[in-house]
C-alpha cells in the first residue's frame, strides 16, 4: 500500500514540555485512521502541524512525498476542533466562500449533502444548533477532492444521533483513493468506520495497529483495548 503521511522524529514542545516526543510512523493511502487518546495527548497538535498551522520543535512530515507546506496543502483538508465560520454567513455563503478558497472544492457535492441532510441553505449559522453547524462544516471539508482529510473531533460535542449521521457521511464520501485522521476521545461511536487506528500517550505512540487484528488477535474492541491502556 503506497505511503502517504510519514513522521521521522516528530517533536512539539511548548516551554519546557514536550507535547508530541518523537513521533515515527508511516500511514498509507486509502485507509481510515483514529488518532485516539485523551484529552492534552497530543492529537490536536499533531494534526496542525500536518496541515501545516504549526512547525514542528524537531523533526518533520511529509505528505506525498513532499516536506509540510505550500504544495501540502492543496492536498490537505483540516477540520479544526472550533469552527471557524462567521455565524453571520448563511450556509450558501459559507458554500461560495470554500468555492473562492479551494480549486479542489465540489459546491455540487457539498450542496447535495447538505440537502440530504435537511440544512437549509439559506440559514445563518447563528440560527442552527450547534450539531447542524458542525454538520455544515464537515461538508464543506469533505467536499474538497483532497488526499488527506484531517478531522478534529468531528463528533464532539454532538448528540448520539447526529453522530451516527456525521460517520455515516465520513462513510459515504470516502475516496479509497485518500486517506482521513480522525481525532477523538469517542472511541466506541467511532470505532465501526476505522480501518486503523493510533493511540496517543504523552506526545507517544503507545500503539498503531489494524482494527480487525485487535479483533482477531485479542477478542477485543479497540474501545475495550483503550479503556485497558489508559484505565479508563
Amino acid at each position: 500500500m503506497q505511503e502517504l503521511l510519514k513522521c521521522t522524529n516528530l517533536s512539539k514542545n511548548y516551554g519546557a514540555g514536550f507535547v508530541l516526543d518523537d513521533i515515527n510512523i508511516s500511514l498509507p493511502t486509502g485507509r481510515i485512521i483514529g488518532l485516539l487518546g485523551p484529552n492534552g495527548s497530543g492529537k490536536t497538535t499533531f494534526l496542525k502541524i500536518c496541515a501545516g498551522l504549526l512547525s514542528p520543535t524537531k523533526g518533520g512530515v511529509t505528505i506525498d512525498g513532499n516536506p509540510v507546506g505550500v504544495d501540502t496543502k492543496r492536498i490537505v483538508s483540516y477540520l479544526p476542533e472550533q469552527t471557524y465560520l462567521s455565524n453571520a454567513m448563511t450556509v450558501s455563503d459559507c458554500i461560495e466562500l470554500f468555492n473562492d478558497f479551494y480549486d479542489d472544492f465540489d459546491d455540487e457535492t457539498a450542496v447535495n449533502m447538505l440537502r440530504r441532510l435537511s440544512v437549509p441553505l439559506k440559514a445563518r449559522l447563528k440560527t442552527l444548533s450547534k450539531g447542524t453547524k458542525e454538520r455544515v462544516q464537515l461538508v464543506l471539508v469533505m467536499s474538497r477532492k483532497a488526499k488527506l482529510f484531517l478531522l478534529d473531533e468531528p463528533i464532539g460535542g454532538v448528540d448520539p444521533a447526529a453522530r451516527d449521521i456525521i460517520l455515516d457521511m465520513i462513510i459515504s464520501n470516502f475516496n479509497p483513493d485518500a486517506t482521513i485522521i480522525i481525532s477523538t476521545h469517542l472511541i466506541y461511536d467511532i470505532e465501526r468506520v476505522l480501518d486503523e487506528f493510533i493511540f496517543l500517550r504523552n506526545g507517544k505512540i503507545a500503539a498503531y495497529d489494524i482494527v480487525d487484528n485487535v479483533r482477531t488477535q485479542y477478542g477485543k474492541s479497540v474501545d475495550e483495548l483503550f479503556r485497558e491502556a489508559f484505565r479508563c
